[in-house]
């Protein structure tokens, strides 16, 4: 089933998390675990991270430096098919602009709809470390925005190849990315806003925010998307804290704020234990306010911690 169709056939809040493919050389059962530490609270949807190539170097023994390039959680169209078909749960795995080129794009999507997955959730993604700014692959799309458009072109089968014949459609449901503290790229919020309606109006059928620990950031978010004629749900992204260093490590890795309450507690805290109680007994309060402001889905961003999670659902749902 399509995210679109479970949040508009739904009279209440729905329950959907996000996993990360196995690092490499490891298989899949941690991600089993998590999703059966939470499968009895119903999540309608779970979606499965993507990640690009990077480029790491090695000192080797005779002092010289090696460049190599890796990927060190390979596996996310194969994890997204085996989570589906072994729990019967849709998939919405992550679909992204840097390090893959439009054909790439085009062969992922297909293997995709081969497999009976109809969700994607399409983001430009990350620039490598080593850049210090965002630079697409020479044939690959520059932003979310054209990766939403040739998602779409693909709805109306429409290929890369223009002399394709008898094309079958392939009709995925598409998510985007929005910022209620907007993207740390941006040079300010306005023009964030623009660039989320581009990808609504390319064709994305609902946003899910980036991570936020204080709700009226993301009441204020919703109201100017609407303001601005941006009509599709907006998911709402919580994120558990669970290690007292995410204190200092989150704003400065997502550019977003922490309210003084939760960062005063935080900064009392003795060990990762301390922090993770706190974590959780926050991301309660946020949740059970977000149910009863009547979101579409919440949407938690577990990591694979899951001990934490269930926690939250089980207070919440």
């Amino acid at each position: 089933m399509k995210v679109s169709d479970i949040i508009n056939n739904s009279d209440k809040t729905v329950f959907s998390f996000e996993l990360l493919p196995p690092l490499k050389g490891n298989d899949a059962s941690n991600i089993y675990r998590t999703i059966e530490n939470l499968i009895d609270y119903d999540p309608k949807y779970i979606n499965i991270t993507t990640h690009r190539d990077e480029m790491v170097f090695k000192e080797l023994p005779d002092g010289t430096i090696e460049k190599r390039t890796v990927r060190k959680r390979p596996g996310t169209v194969a994890i997204a098919a085996a989570i589906q078909h072994k729990y019967g749960i849709p998939v919405v795995p992550h679909i992204l602009c840097g390090g893959f080129s439009k054909s790439e794009t085009e062969h992922v999507l297909i293997d995709l709809n081969f497999m009976g997955i109809k969700n994607v959730l399409a983001l430009r993604g990350d620039g490598l470390k080593t850049d210090h700014i965002f630079r697409p692959n020479p044939d690959g799309n520059g932003n979310a925005n054209e990766l939403v458009e040739q998602i779409v072109n693909l709805r109306e089968g429409k290929y890369l190849e223009p002399d394709l014949k008898n094309n079958s459609p392939l009709d995925f449901c598409i998510g985007v990315a929005g910022y209620p503290e907007k993207h740390f790229e941006s040079p300010n919020f306005d023009t964030d806003m623009d660039r989320l309606k581009q990808k609504v109006g390319a064709g994305a059928d609902y946003i899910v925010t980036q991570m936020f620990f204080d709700n009226q950031v993301y009441y204020n978010f919703v109201e100017k998307c609407r303001a601005n004629g941006i009509t599709v749900p907006i998911i709402p992204g919580v994120k558990p804290i669970n290690m007292k260093s995410q204190l200092t490590v989150l704003p400065k890795i997502f550019a977003i704020d922490l309210p003084q309450e939760l960062s005063t507690e935080l900064a009392k805290c003795k060990n990762n234990d301390d922090a993770k109680i706190v974590g959780t007994e926050w991301a309660i309060h946020q949740s059970k306010d977000l149910v009863a402001h009547n979101v579409p889905s919440l949407h938690m961003y577990t990591y694979g911690v899951s001990d934490n999670a269930r926690k939250i659902v089980e207070a919440v749902f």
